[in-house]
Parts: C-alpha cells; sequence; structure tokens
C-alpha cells in the first residue's frame, strides 16, 4: 500500500491537479472537459464539468395557431454519489526498483492502476494512480438504480411547449372549444434517451410523457394521456378529439381578468442495465400561459 509520505505526495498533486483542471475547463475546452495525464506509471486526472443537462428551463414558443410556455427543467444540482473505483492489474508490471513498488520486490503482490470517479453533485471527475497491493483490490459494486439517476440528470425535461386556442394575445369566446396540446420532441415529450457507466456497468434511460394535467384557471382540469391535436381553422367549432375544455364564464370574472392555465407533464422513465437490472422513474415539469375569454353580447 502507499507510504505515509508518498499518500501525501499523491494527495497533494491529485488536489492540486483537480483545481487546476476544473480552473481551466471551461477556458481550455468548449465542451467543459479537461484533463492531465502524469506518465504510464503515475496519475491521471481528469474534470468533467456538467453541461445543461437537468437545468431550469427557458421560455419556449407554441405553434402559429397556439400560444406560448415556459418549459420548466430539473434542479440545477444533482444527488452526490459515493466514489465508484475499478482496478486494473497491470502487463507487464513495473520493473525492479519502482517506485510503484512502494519497497517491495516484483513477485511480492502486484501494482495495480486504481481509477476512481467522485461525484459531488455539482462536478464529477476521475482520479487515476497506480497503487500496490498484496492481493487483488475489490472494486466497489456499482448500483445501476445510481446509474440511472445519473443517466436522468444528463437529459434535459422541460415542461409543454404549450399550444391552445385562444393563443396568448388574443381573445377567445365563452362556450367555444379550447383545443390544447404540446409541441413533441425529446425535451418537451419524448422520446429522451440517455446513458449513464461506471465499474462496467452501463445503464440506459428512456424517458416519455405519460399524461398532462391542464389546470385551466377556472376550478376545472383536463387529463390528457397524448400531445393533444393542434387547432386548424377548417375545424371551425368542432371540439378537440383529444384534449380539450369549454369555458363557461368570461376570464374578466377572475382577479387578473386572464385565465392562468398551467400544464404539468408527468415524464416516466424506464431503465435497463447491462447486467440485465431495470426499474422506473418519475419527474414531472410544468408550463403555463395567460389567456383572455370574454362573452359575446346577443343584441335583439
Amino acid at each position: 500500500m502507499l507510504t505515509p509520505l508518498r499518500a501525501a505526495a499523491a494527495t497533494v498533486l491529485a488536489l492540486t491537479m483537480t483545481a487546476i483542471s476544473a480552473a481551466s475547463a471551461h477556458a481550455d475546452n468548449p465542451d467543459g472537459e479537461s484533463g492531465s495525464h502524469c506518465g504510464p506509471f503515475f496519475c491521471e486526472v481528469r474534470v468533467d464539468v456538467p453541461g445543461s443537462g437537468g437545468s431550469g428551463g427557458a421560455p419556449v414558443s407554441g405553434g402559429a395557431s397556439g400560444g406560448s410556455g415556459e418549459g420548466g427543467g430539473g434542479g440545477g444540482a444533482r444527488p452526490a454519489t459515493e466514489p465508484v473505483c475499478t482496478y486494473k492489474k497491470f502487463h507487464p508490471q513495473p520493473l525492479a526498483g519502482s517506485l510503484d513498488w512502494e519497497g517491495h520486490e516484483p513477485g511480492d503482490g502486484a501494482v495495480y492502476e486504481e481509477r476512481c470517479t467522485f461525484d459531488n453533485g455539482m462536478t464529477e471527475f476521475t482520479n487515476v494512480r497506480n497503487i500496490w497491493a498484496a492481493t487483488p483490490p475489490a472494486a466497489v459494486a456499482v448500483d445501476p438504480a445510481t446509474l440511472a439517476r445519473q443517466a436522468l440528470d444528463r437529459m434535459l425535461l422541460r415542461g409543454p411547449q404549450i399550444g391552445i386556442t385562444p393563443k396568448p394575445g388574443g381573445r377567445g369566446v365563452v362556450g367555444m372549444p379550447v383545443y390544447l396540446w404540446t409541441e413533441r420532441g425529446p425535451e418537451t415529450y419524448g422520446p429522451n434517451v440517455a446513458s449513464a457507466s461506471a465499474g462496467g456497468i452501463t445503464v440506459t434511460a428512456t424517458a416519455r410523457v405519460s399524461r398532462i394535467v391542464w389546470n385551466m384557471g377556472d376550478g376545472k382540469s383536463v387529463i390528457c394521456t397524448t400531445p393533444g391535436t393542434p387547432y386548424r381553422a377548417e375545424y371551425g367549432k368542432q371540439p378537440s378529439p383529444d384534449c380539450g375544455h369549454r369555458y363557461t364564464a368570461p376570464s374578466s370574472t377572475t382577479g387578473t381578468g386572464e385565465y392562468h392555465v398551467t400544464a404539468t407533464s408527468t415524464w416516466a422513465i424506464g431503465w435497463q442495465a447491462t447486467t440485465g437490472q431495470s426499474g422506473q422513474l418519475t419527474e414531472t415539469r410544468q408550463s403555463a400561459v395567460d389567456i383572455n375569454v370574454v362573452e359575446v353580447q346577443v343584441l335583439n
């Protein structure tokens, strides 16, 4: 194993190189990755700075005949995970007298490459070093469910990209059919696919919207298991075939003079590991728009 002096030196070097790599990641590499290599029998440190996956949503627009909504994303930080370490015996082994033997002779144990991946919830980095061990080190068991969560964190899932009649800025009429829909895309409806790997295991997660709950702002809700049907002028006064609503009162009856419509999508995420294990995760995202509905006065 590492002597106290060598262990301290390795720790200082790893921490120093990690800080340098993290500081230069954005400047040196537009993809947010940096790395260092210290020779075949010493250490390597790589820092991966997460991208936009799982971050808050940005405004998105609806179709030509629909409204626009702001799609909410996930949280900025992901849960921290335990370090995952793997070990590989060097072939060939270092020459006699190498510091990697830590005072031992060739044949007395062996020298291994230790590769540990750390994730503190904001930054993921991998520390690679050589260690001597009398017996083969045991690799840390990898939980596929943890990898599934990491794969999910790499996705960008948004709330519905709202399409609605009347569209925001327009004017609807009490009693007329209201069409509700979302634009289909990997970030707004799925499928959205991402993978994560560690310890020789790979987990692939696939996210799809299973339903959207529309809170219409008048105390009523509409549950749709389809993305909805975009409105077209030739539909006239026909109601939506799969996702619609009718208002029975003008929006002037609300405190703001508009109906605040929220659309909450439920994402069903199924994951499959190369070990044969599988599971399910669930996430929700929300978008909203405001619409104006008036009552038509009939003159006799």
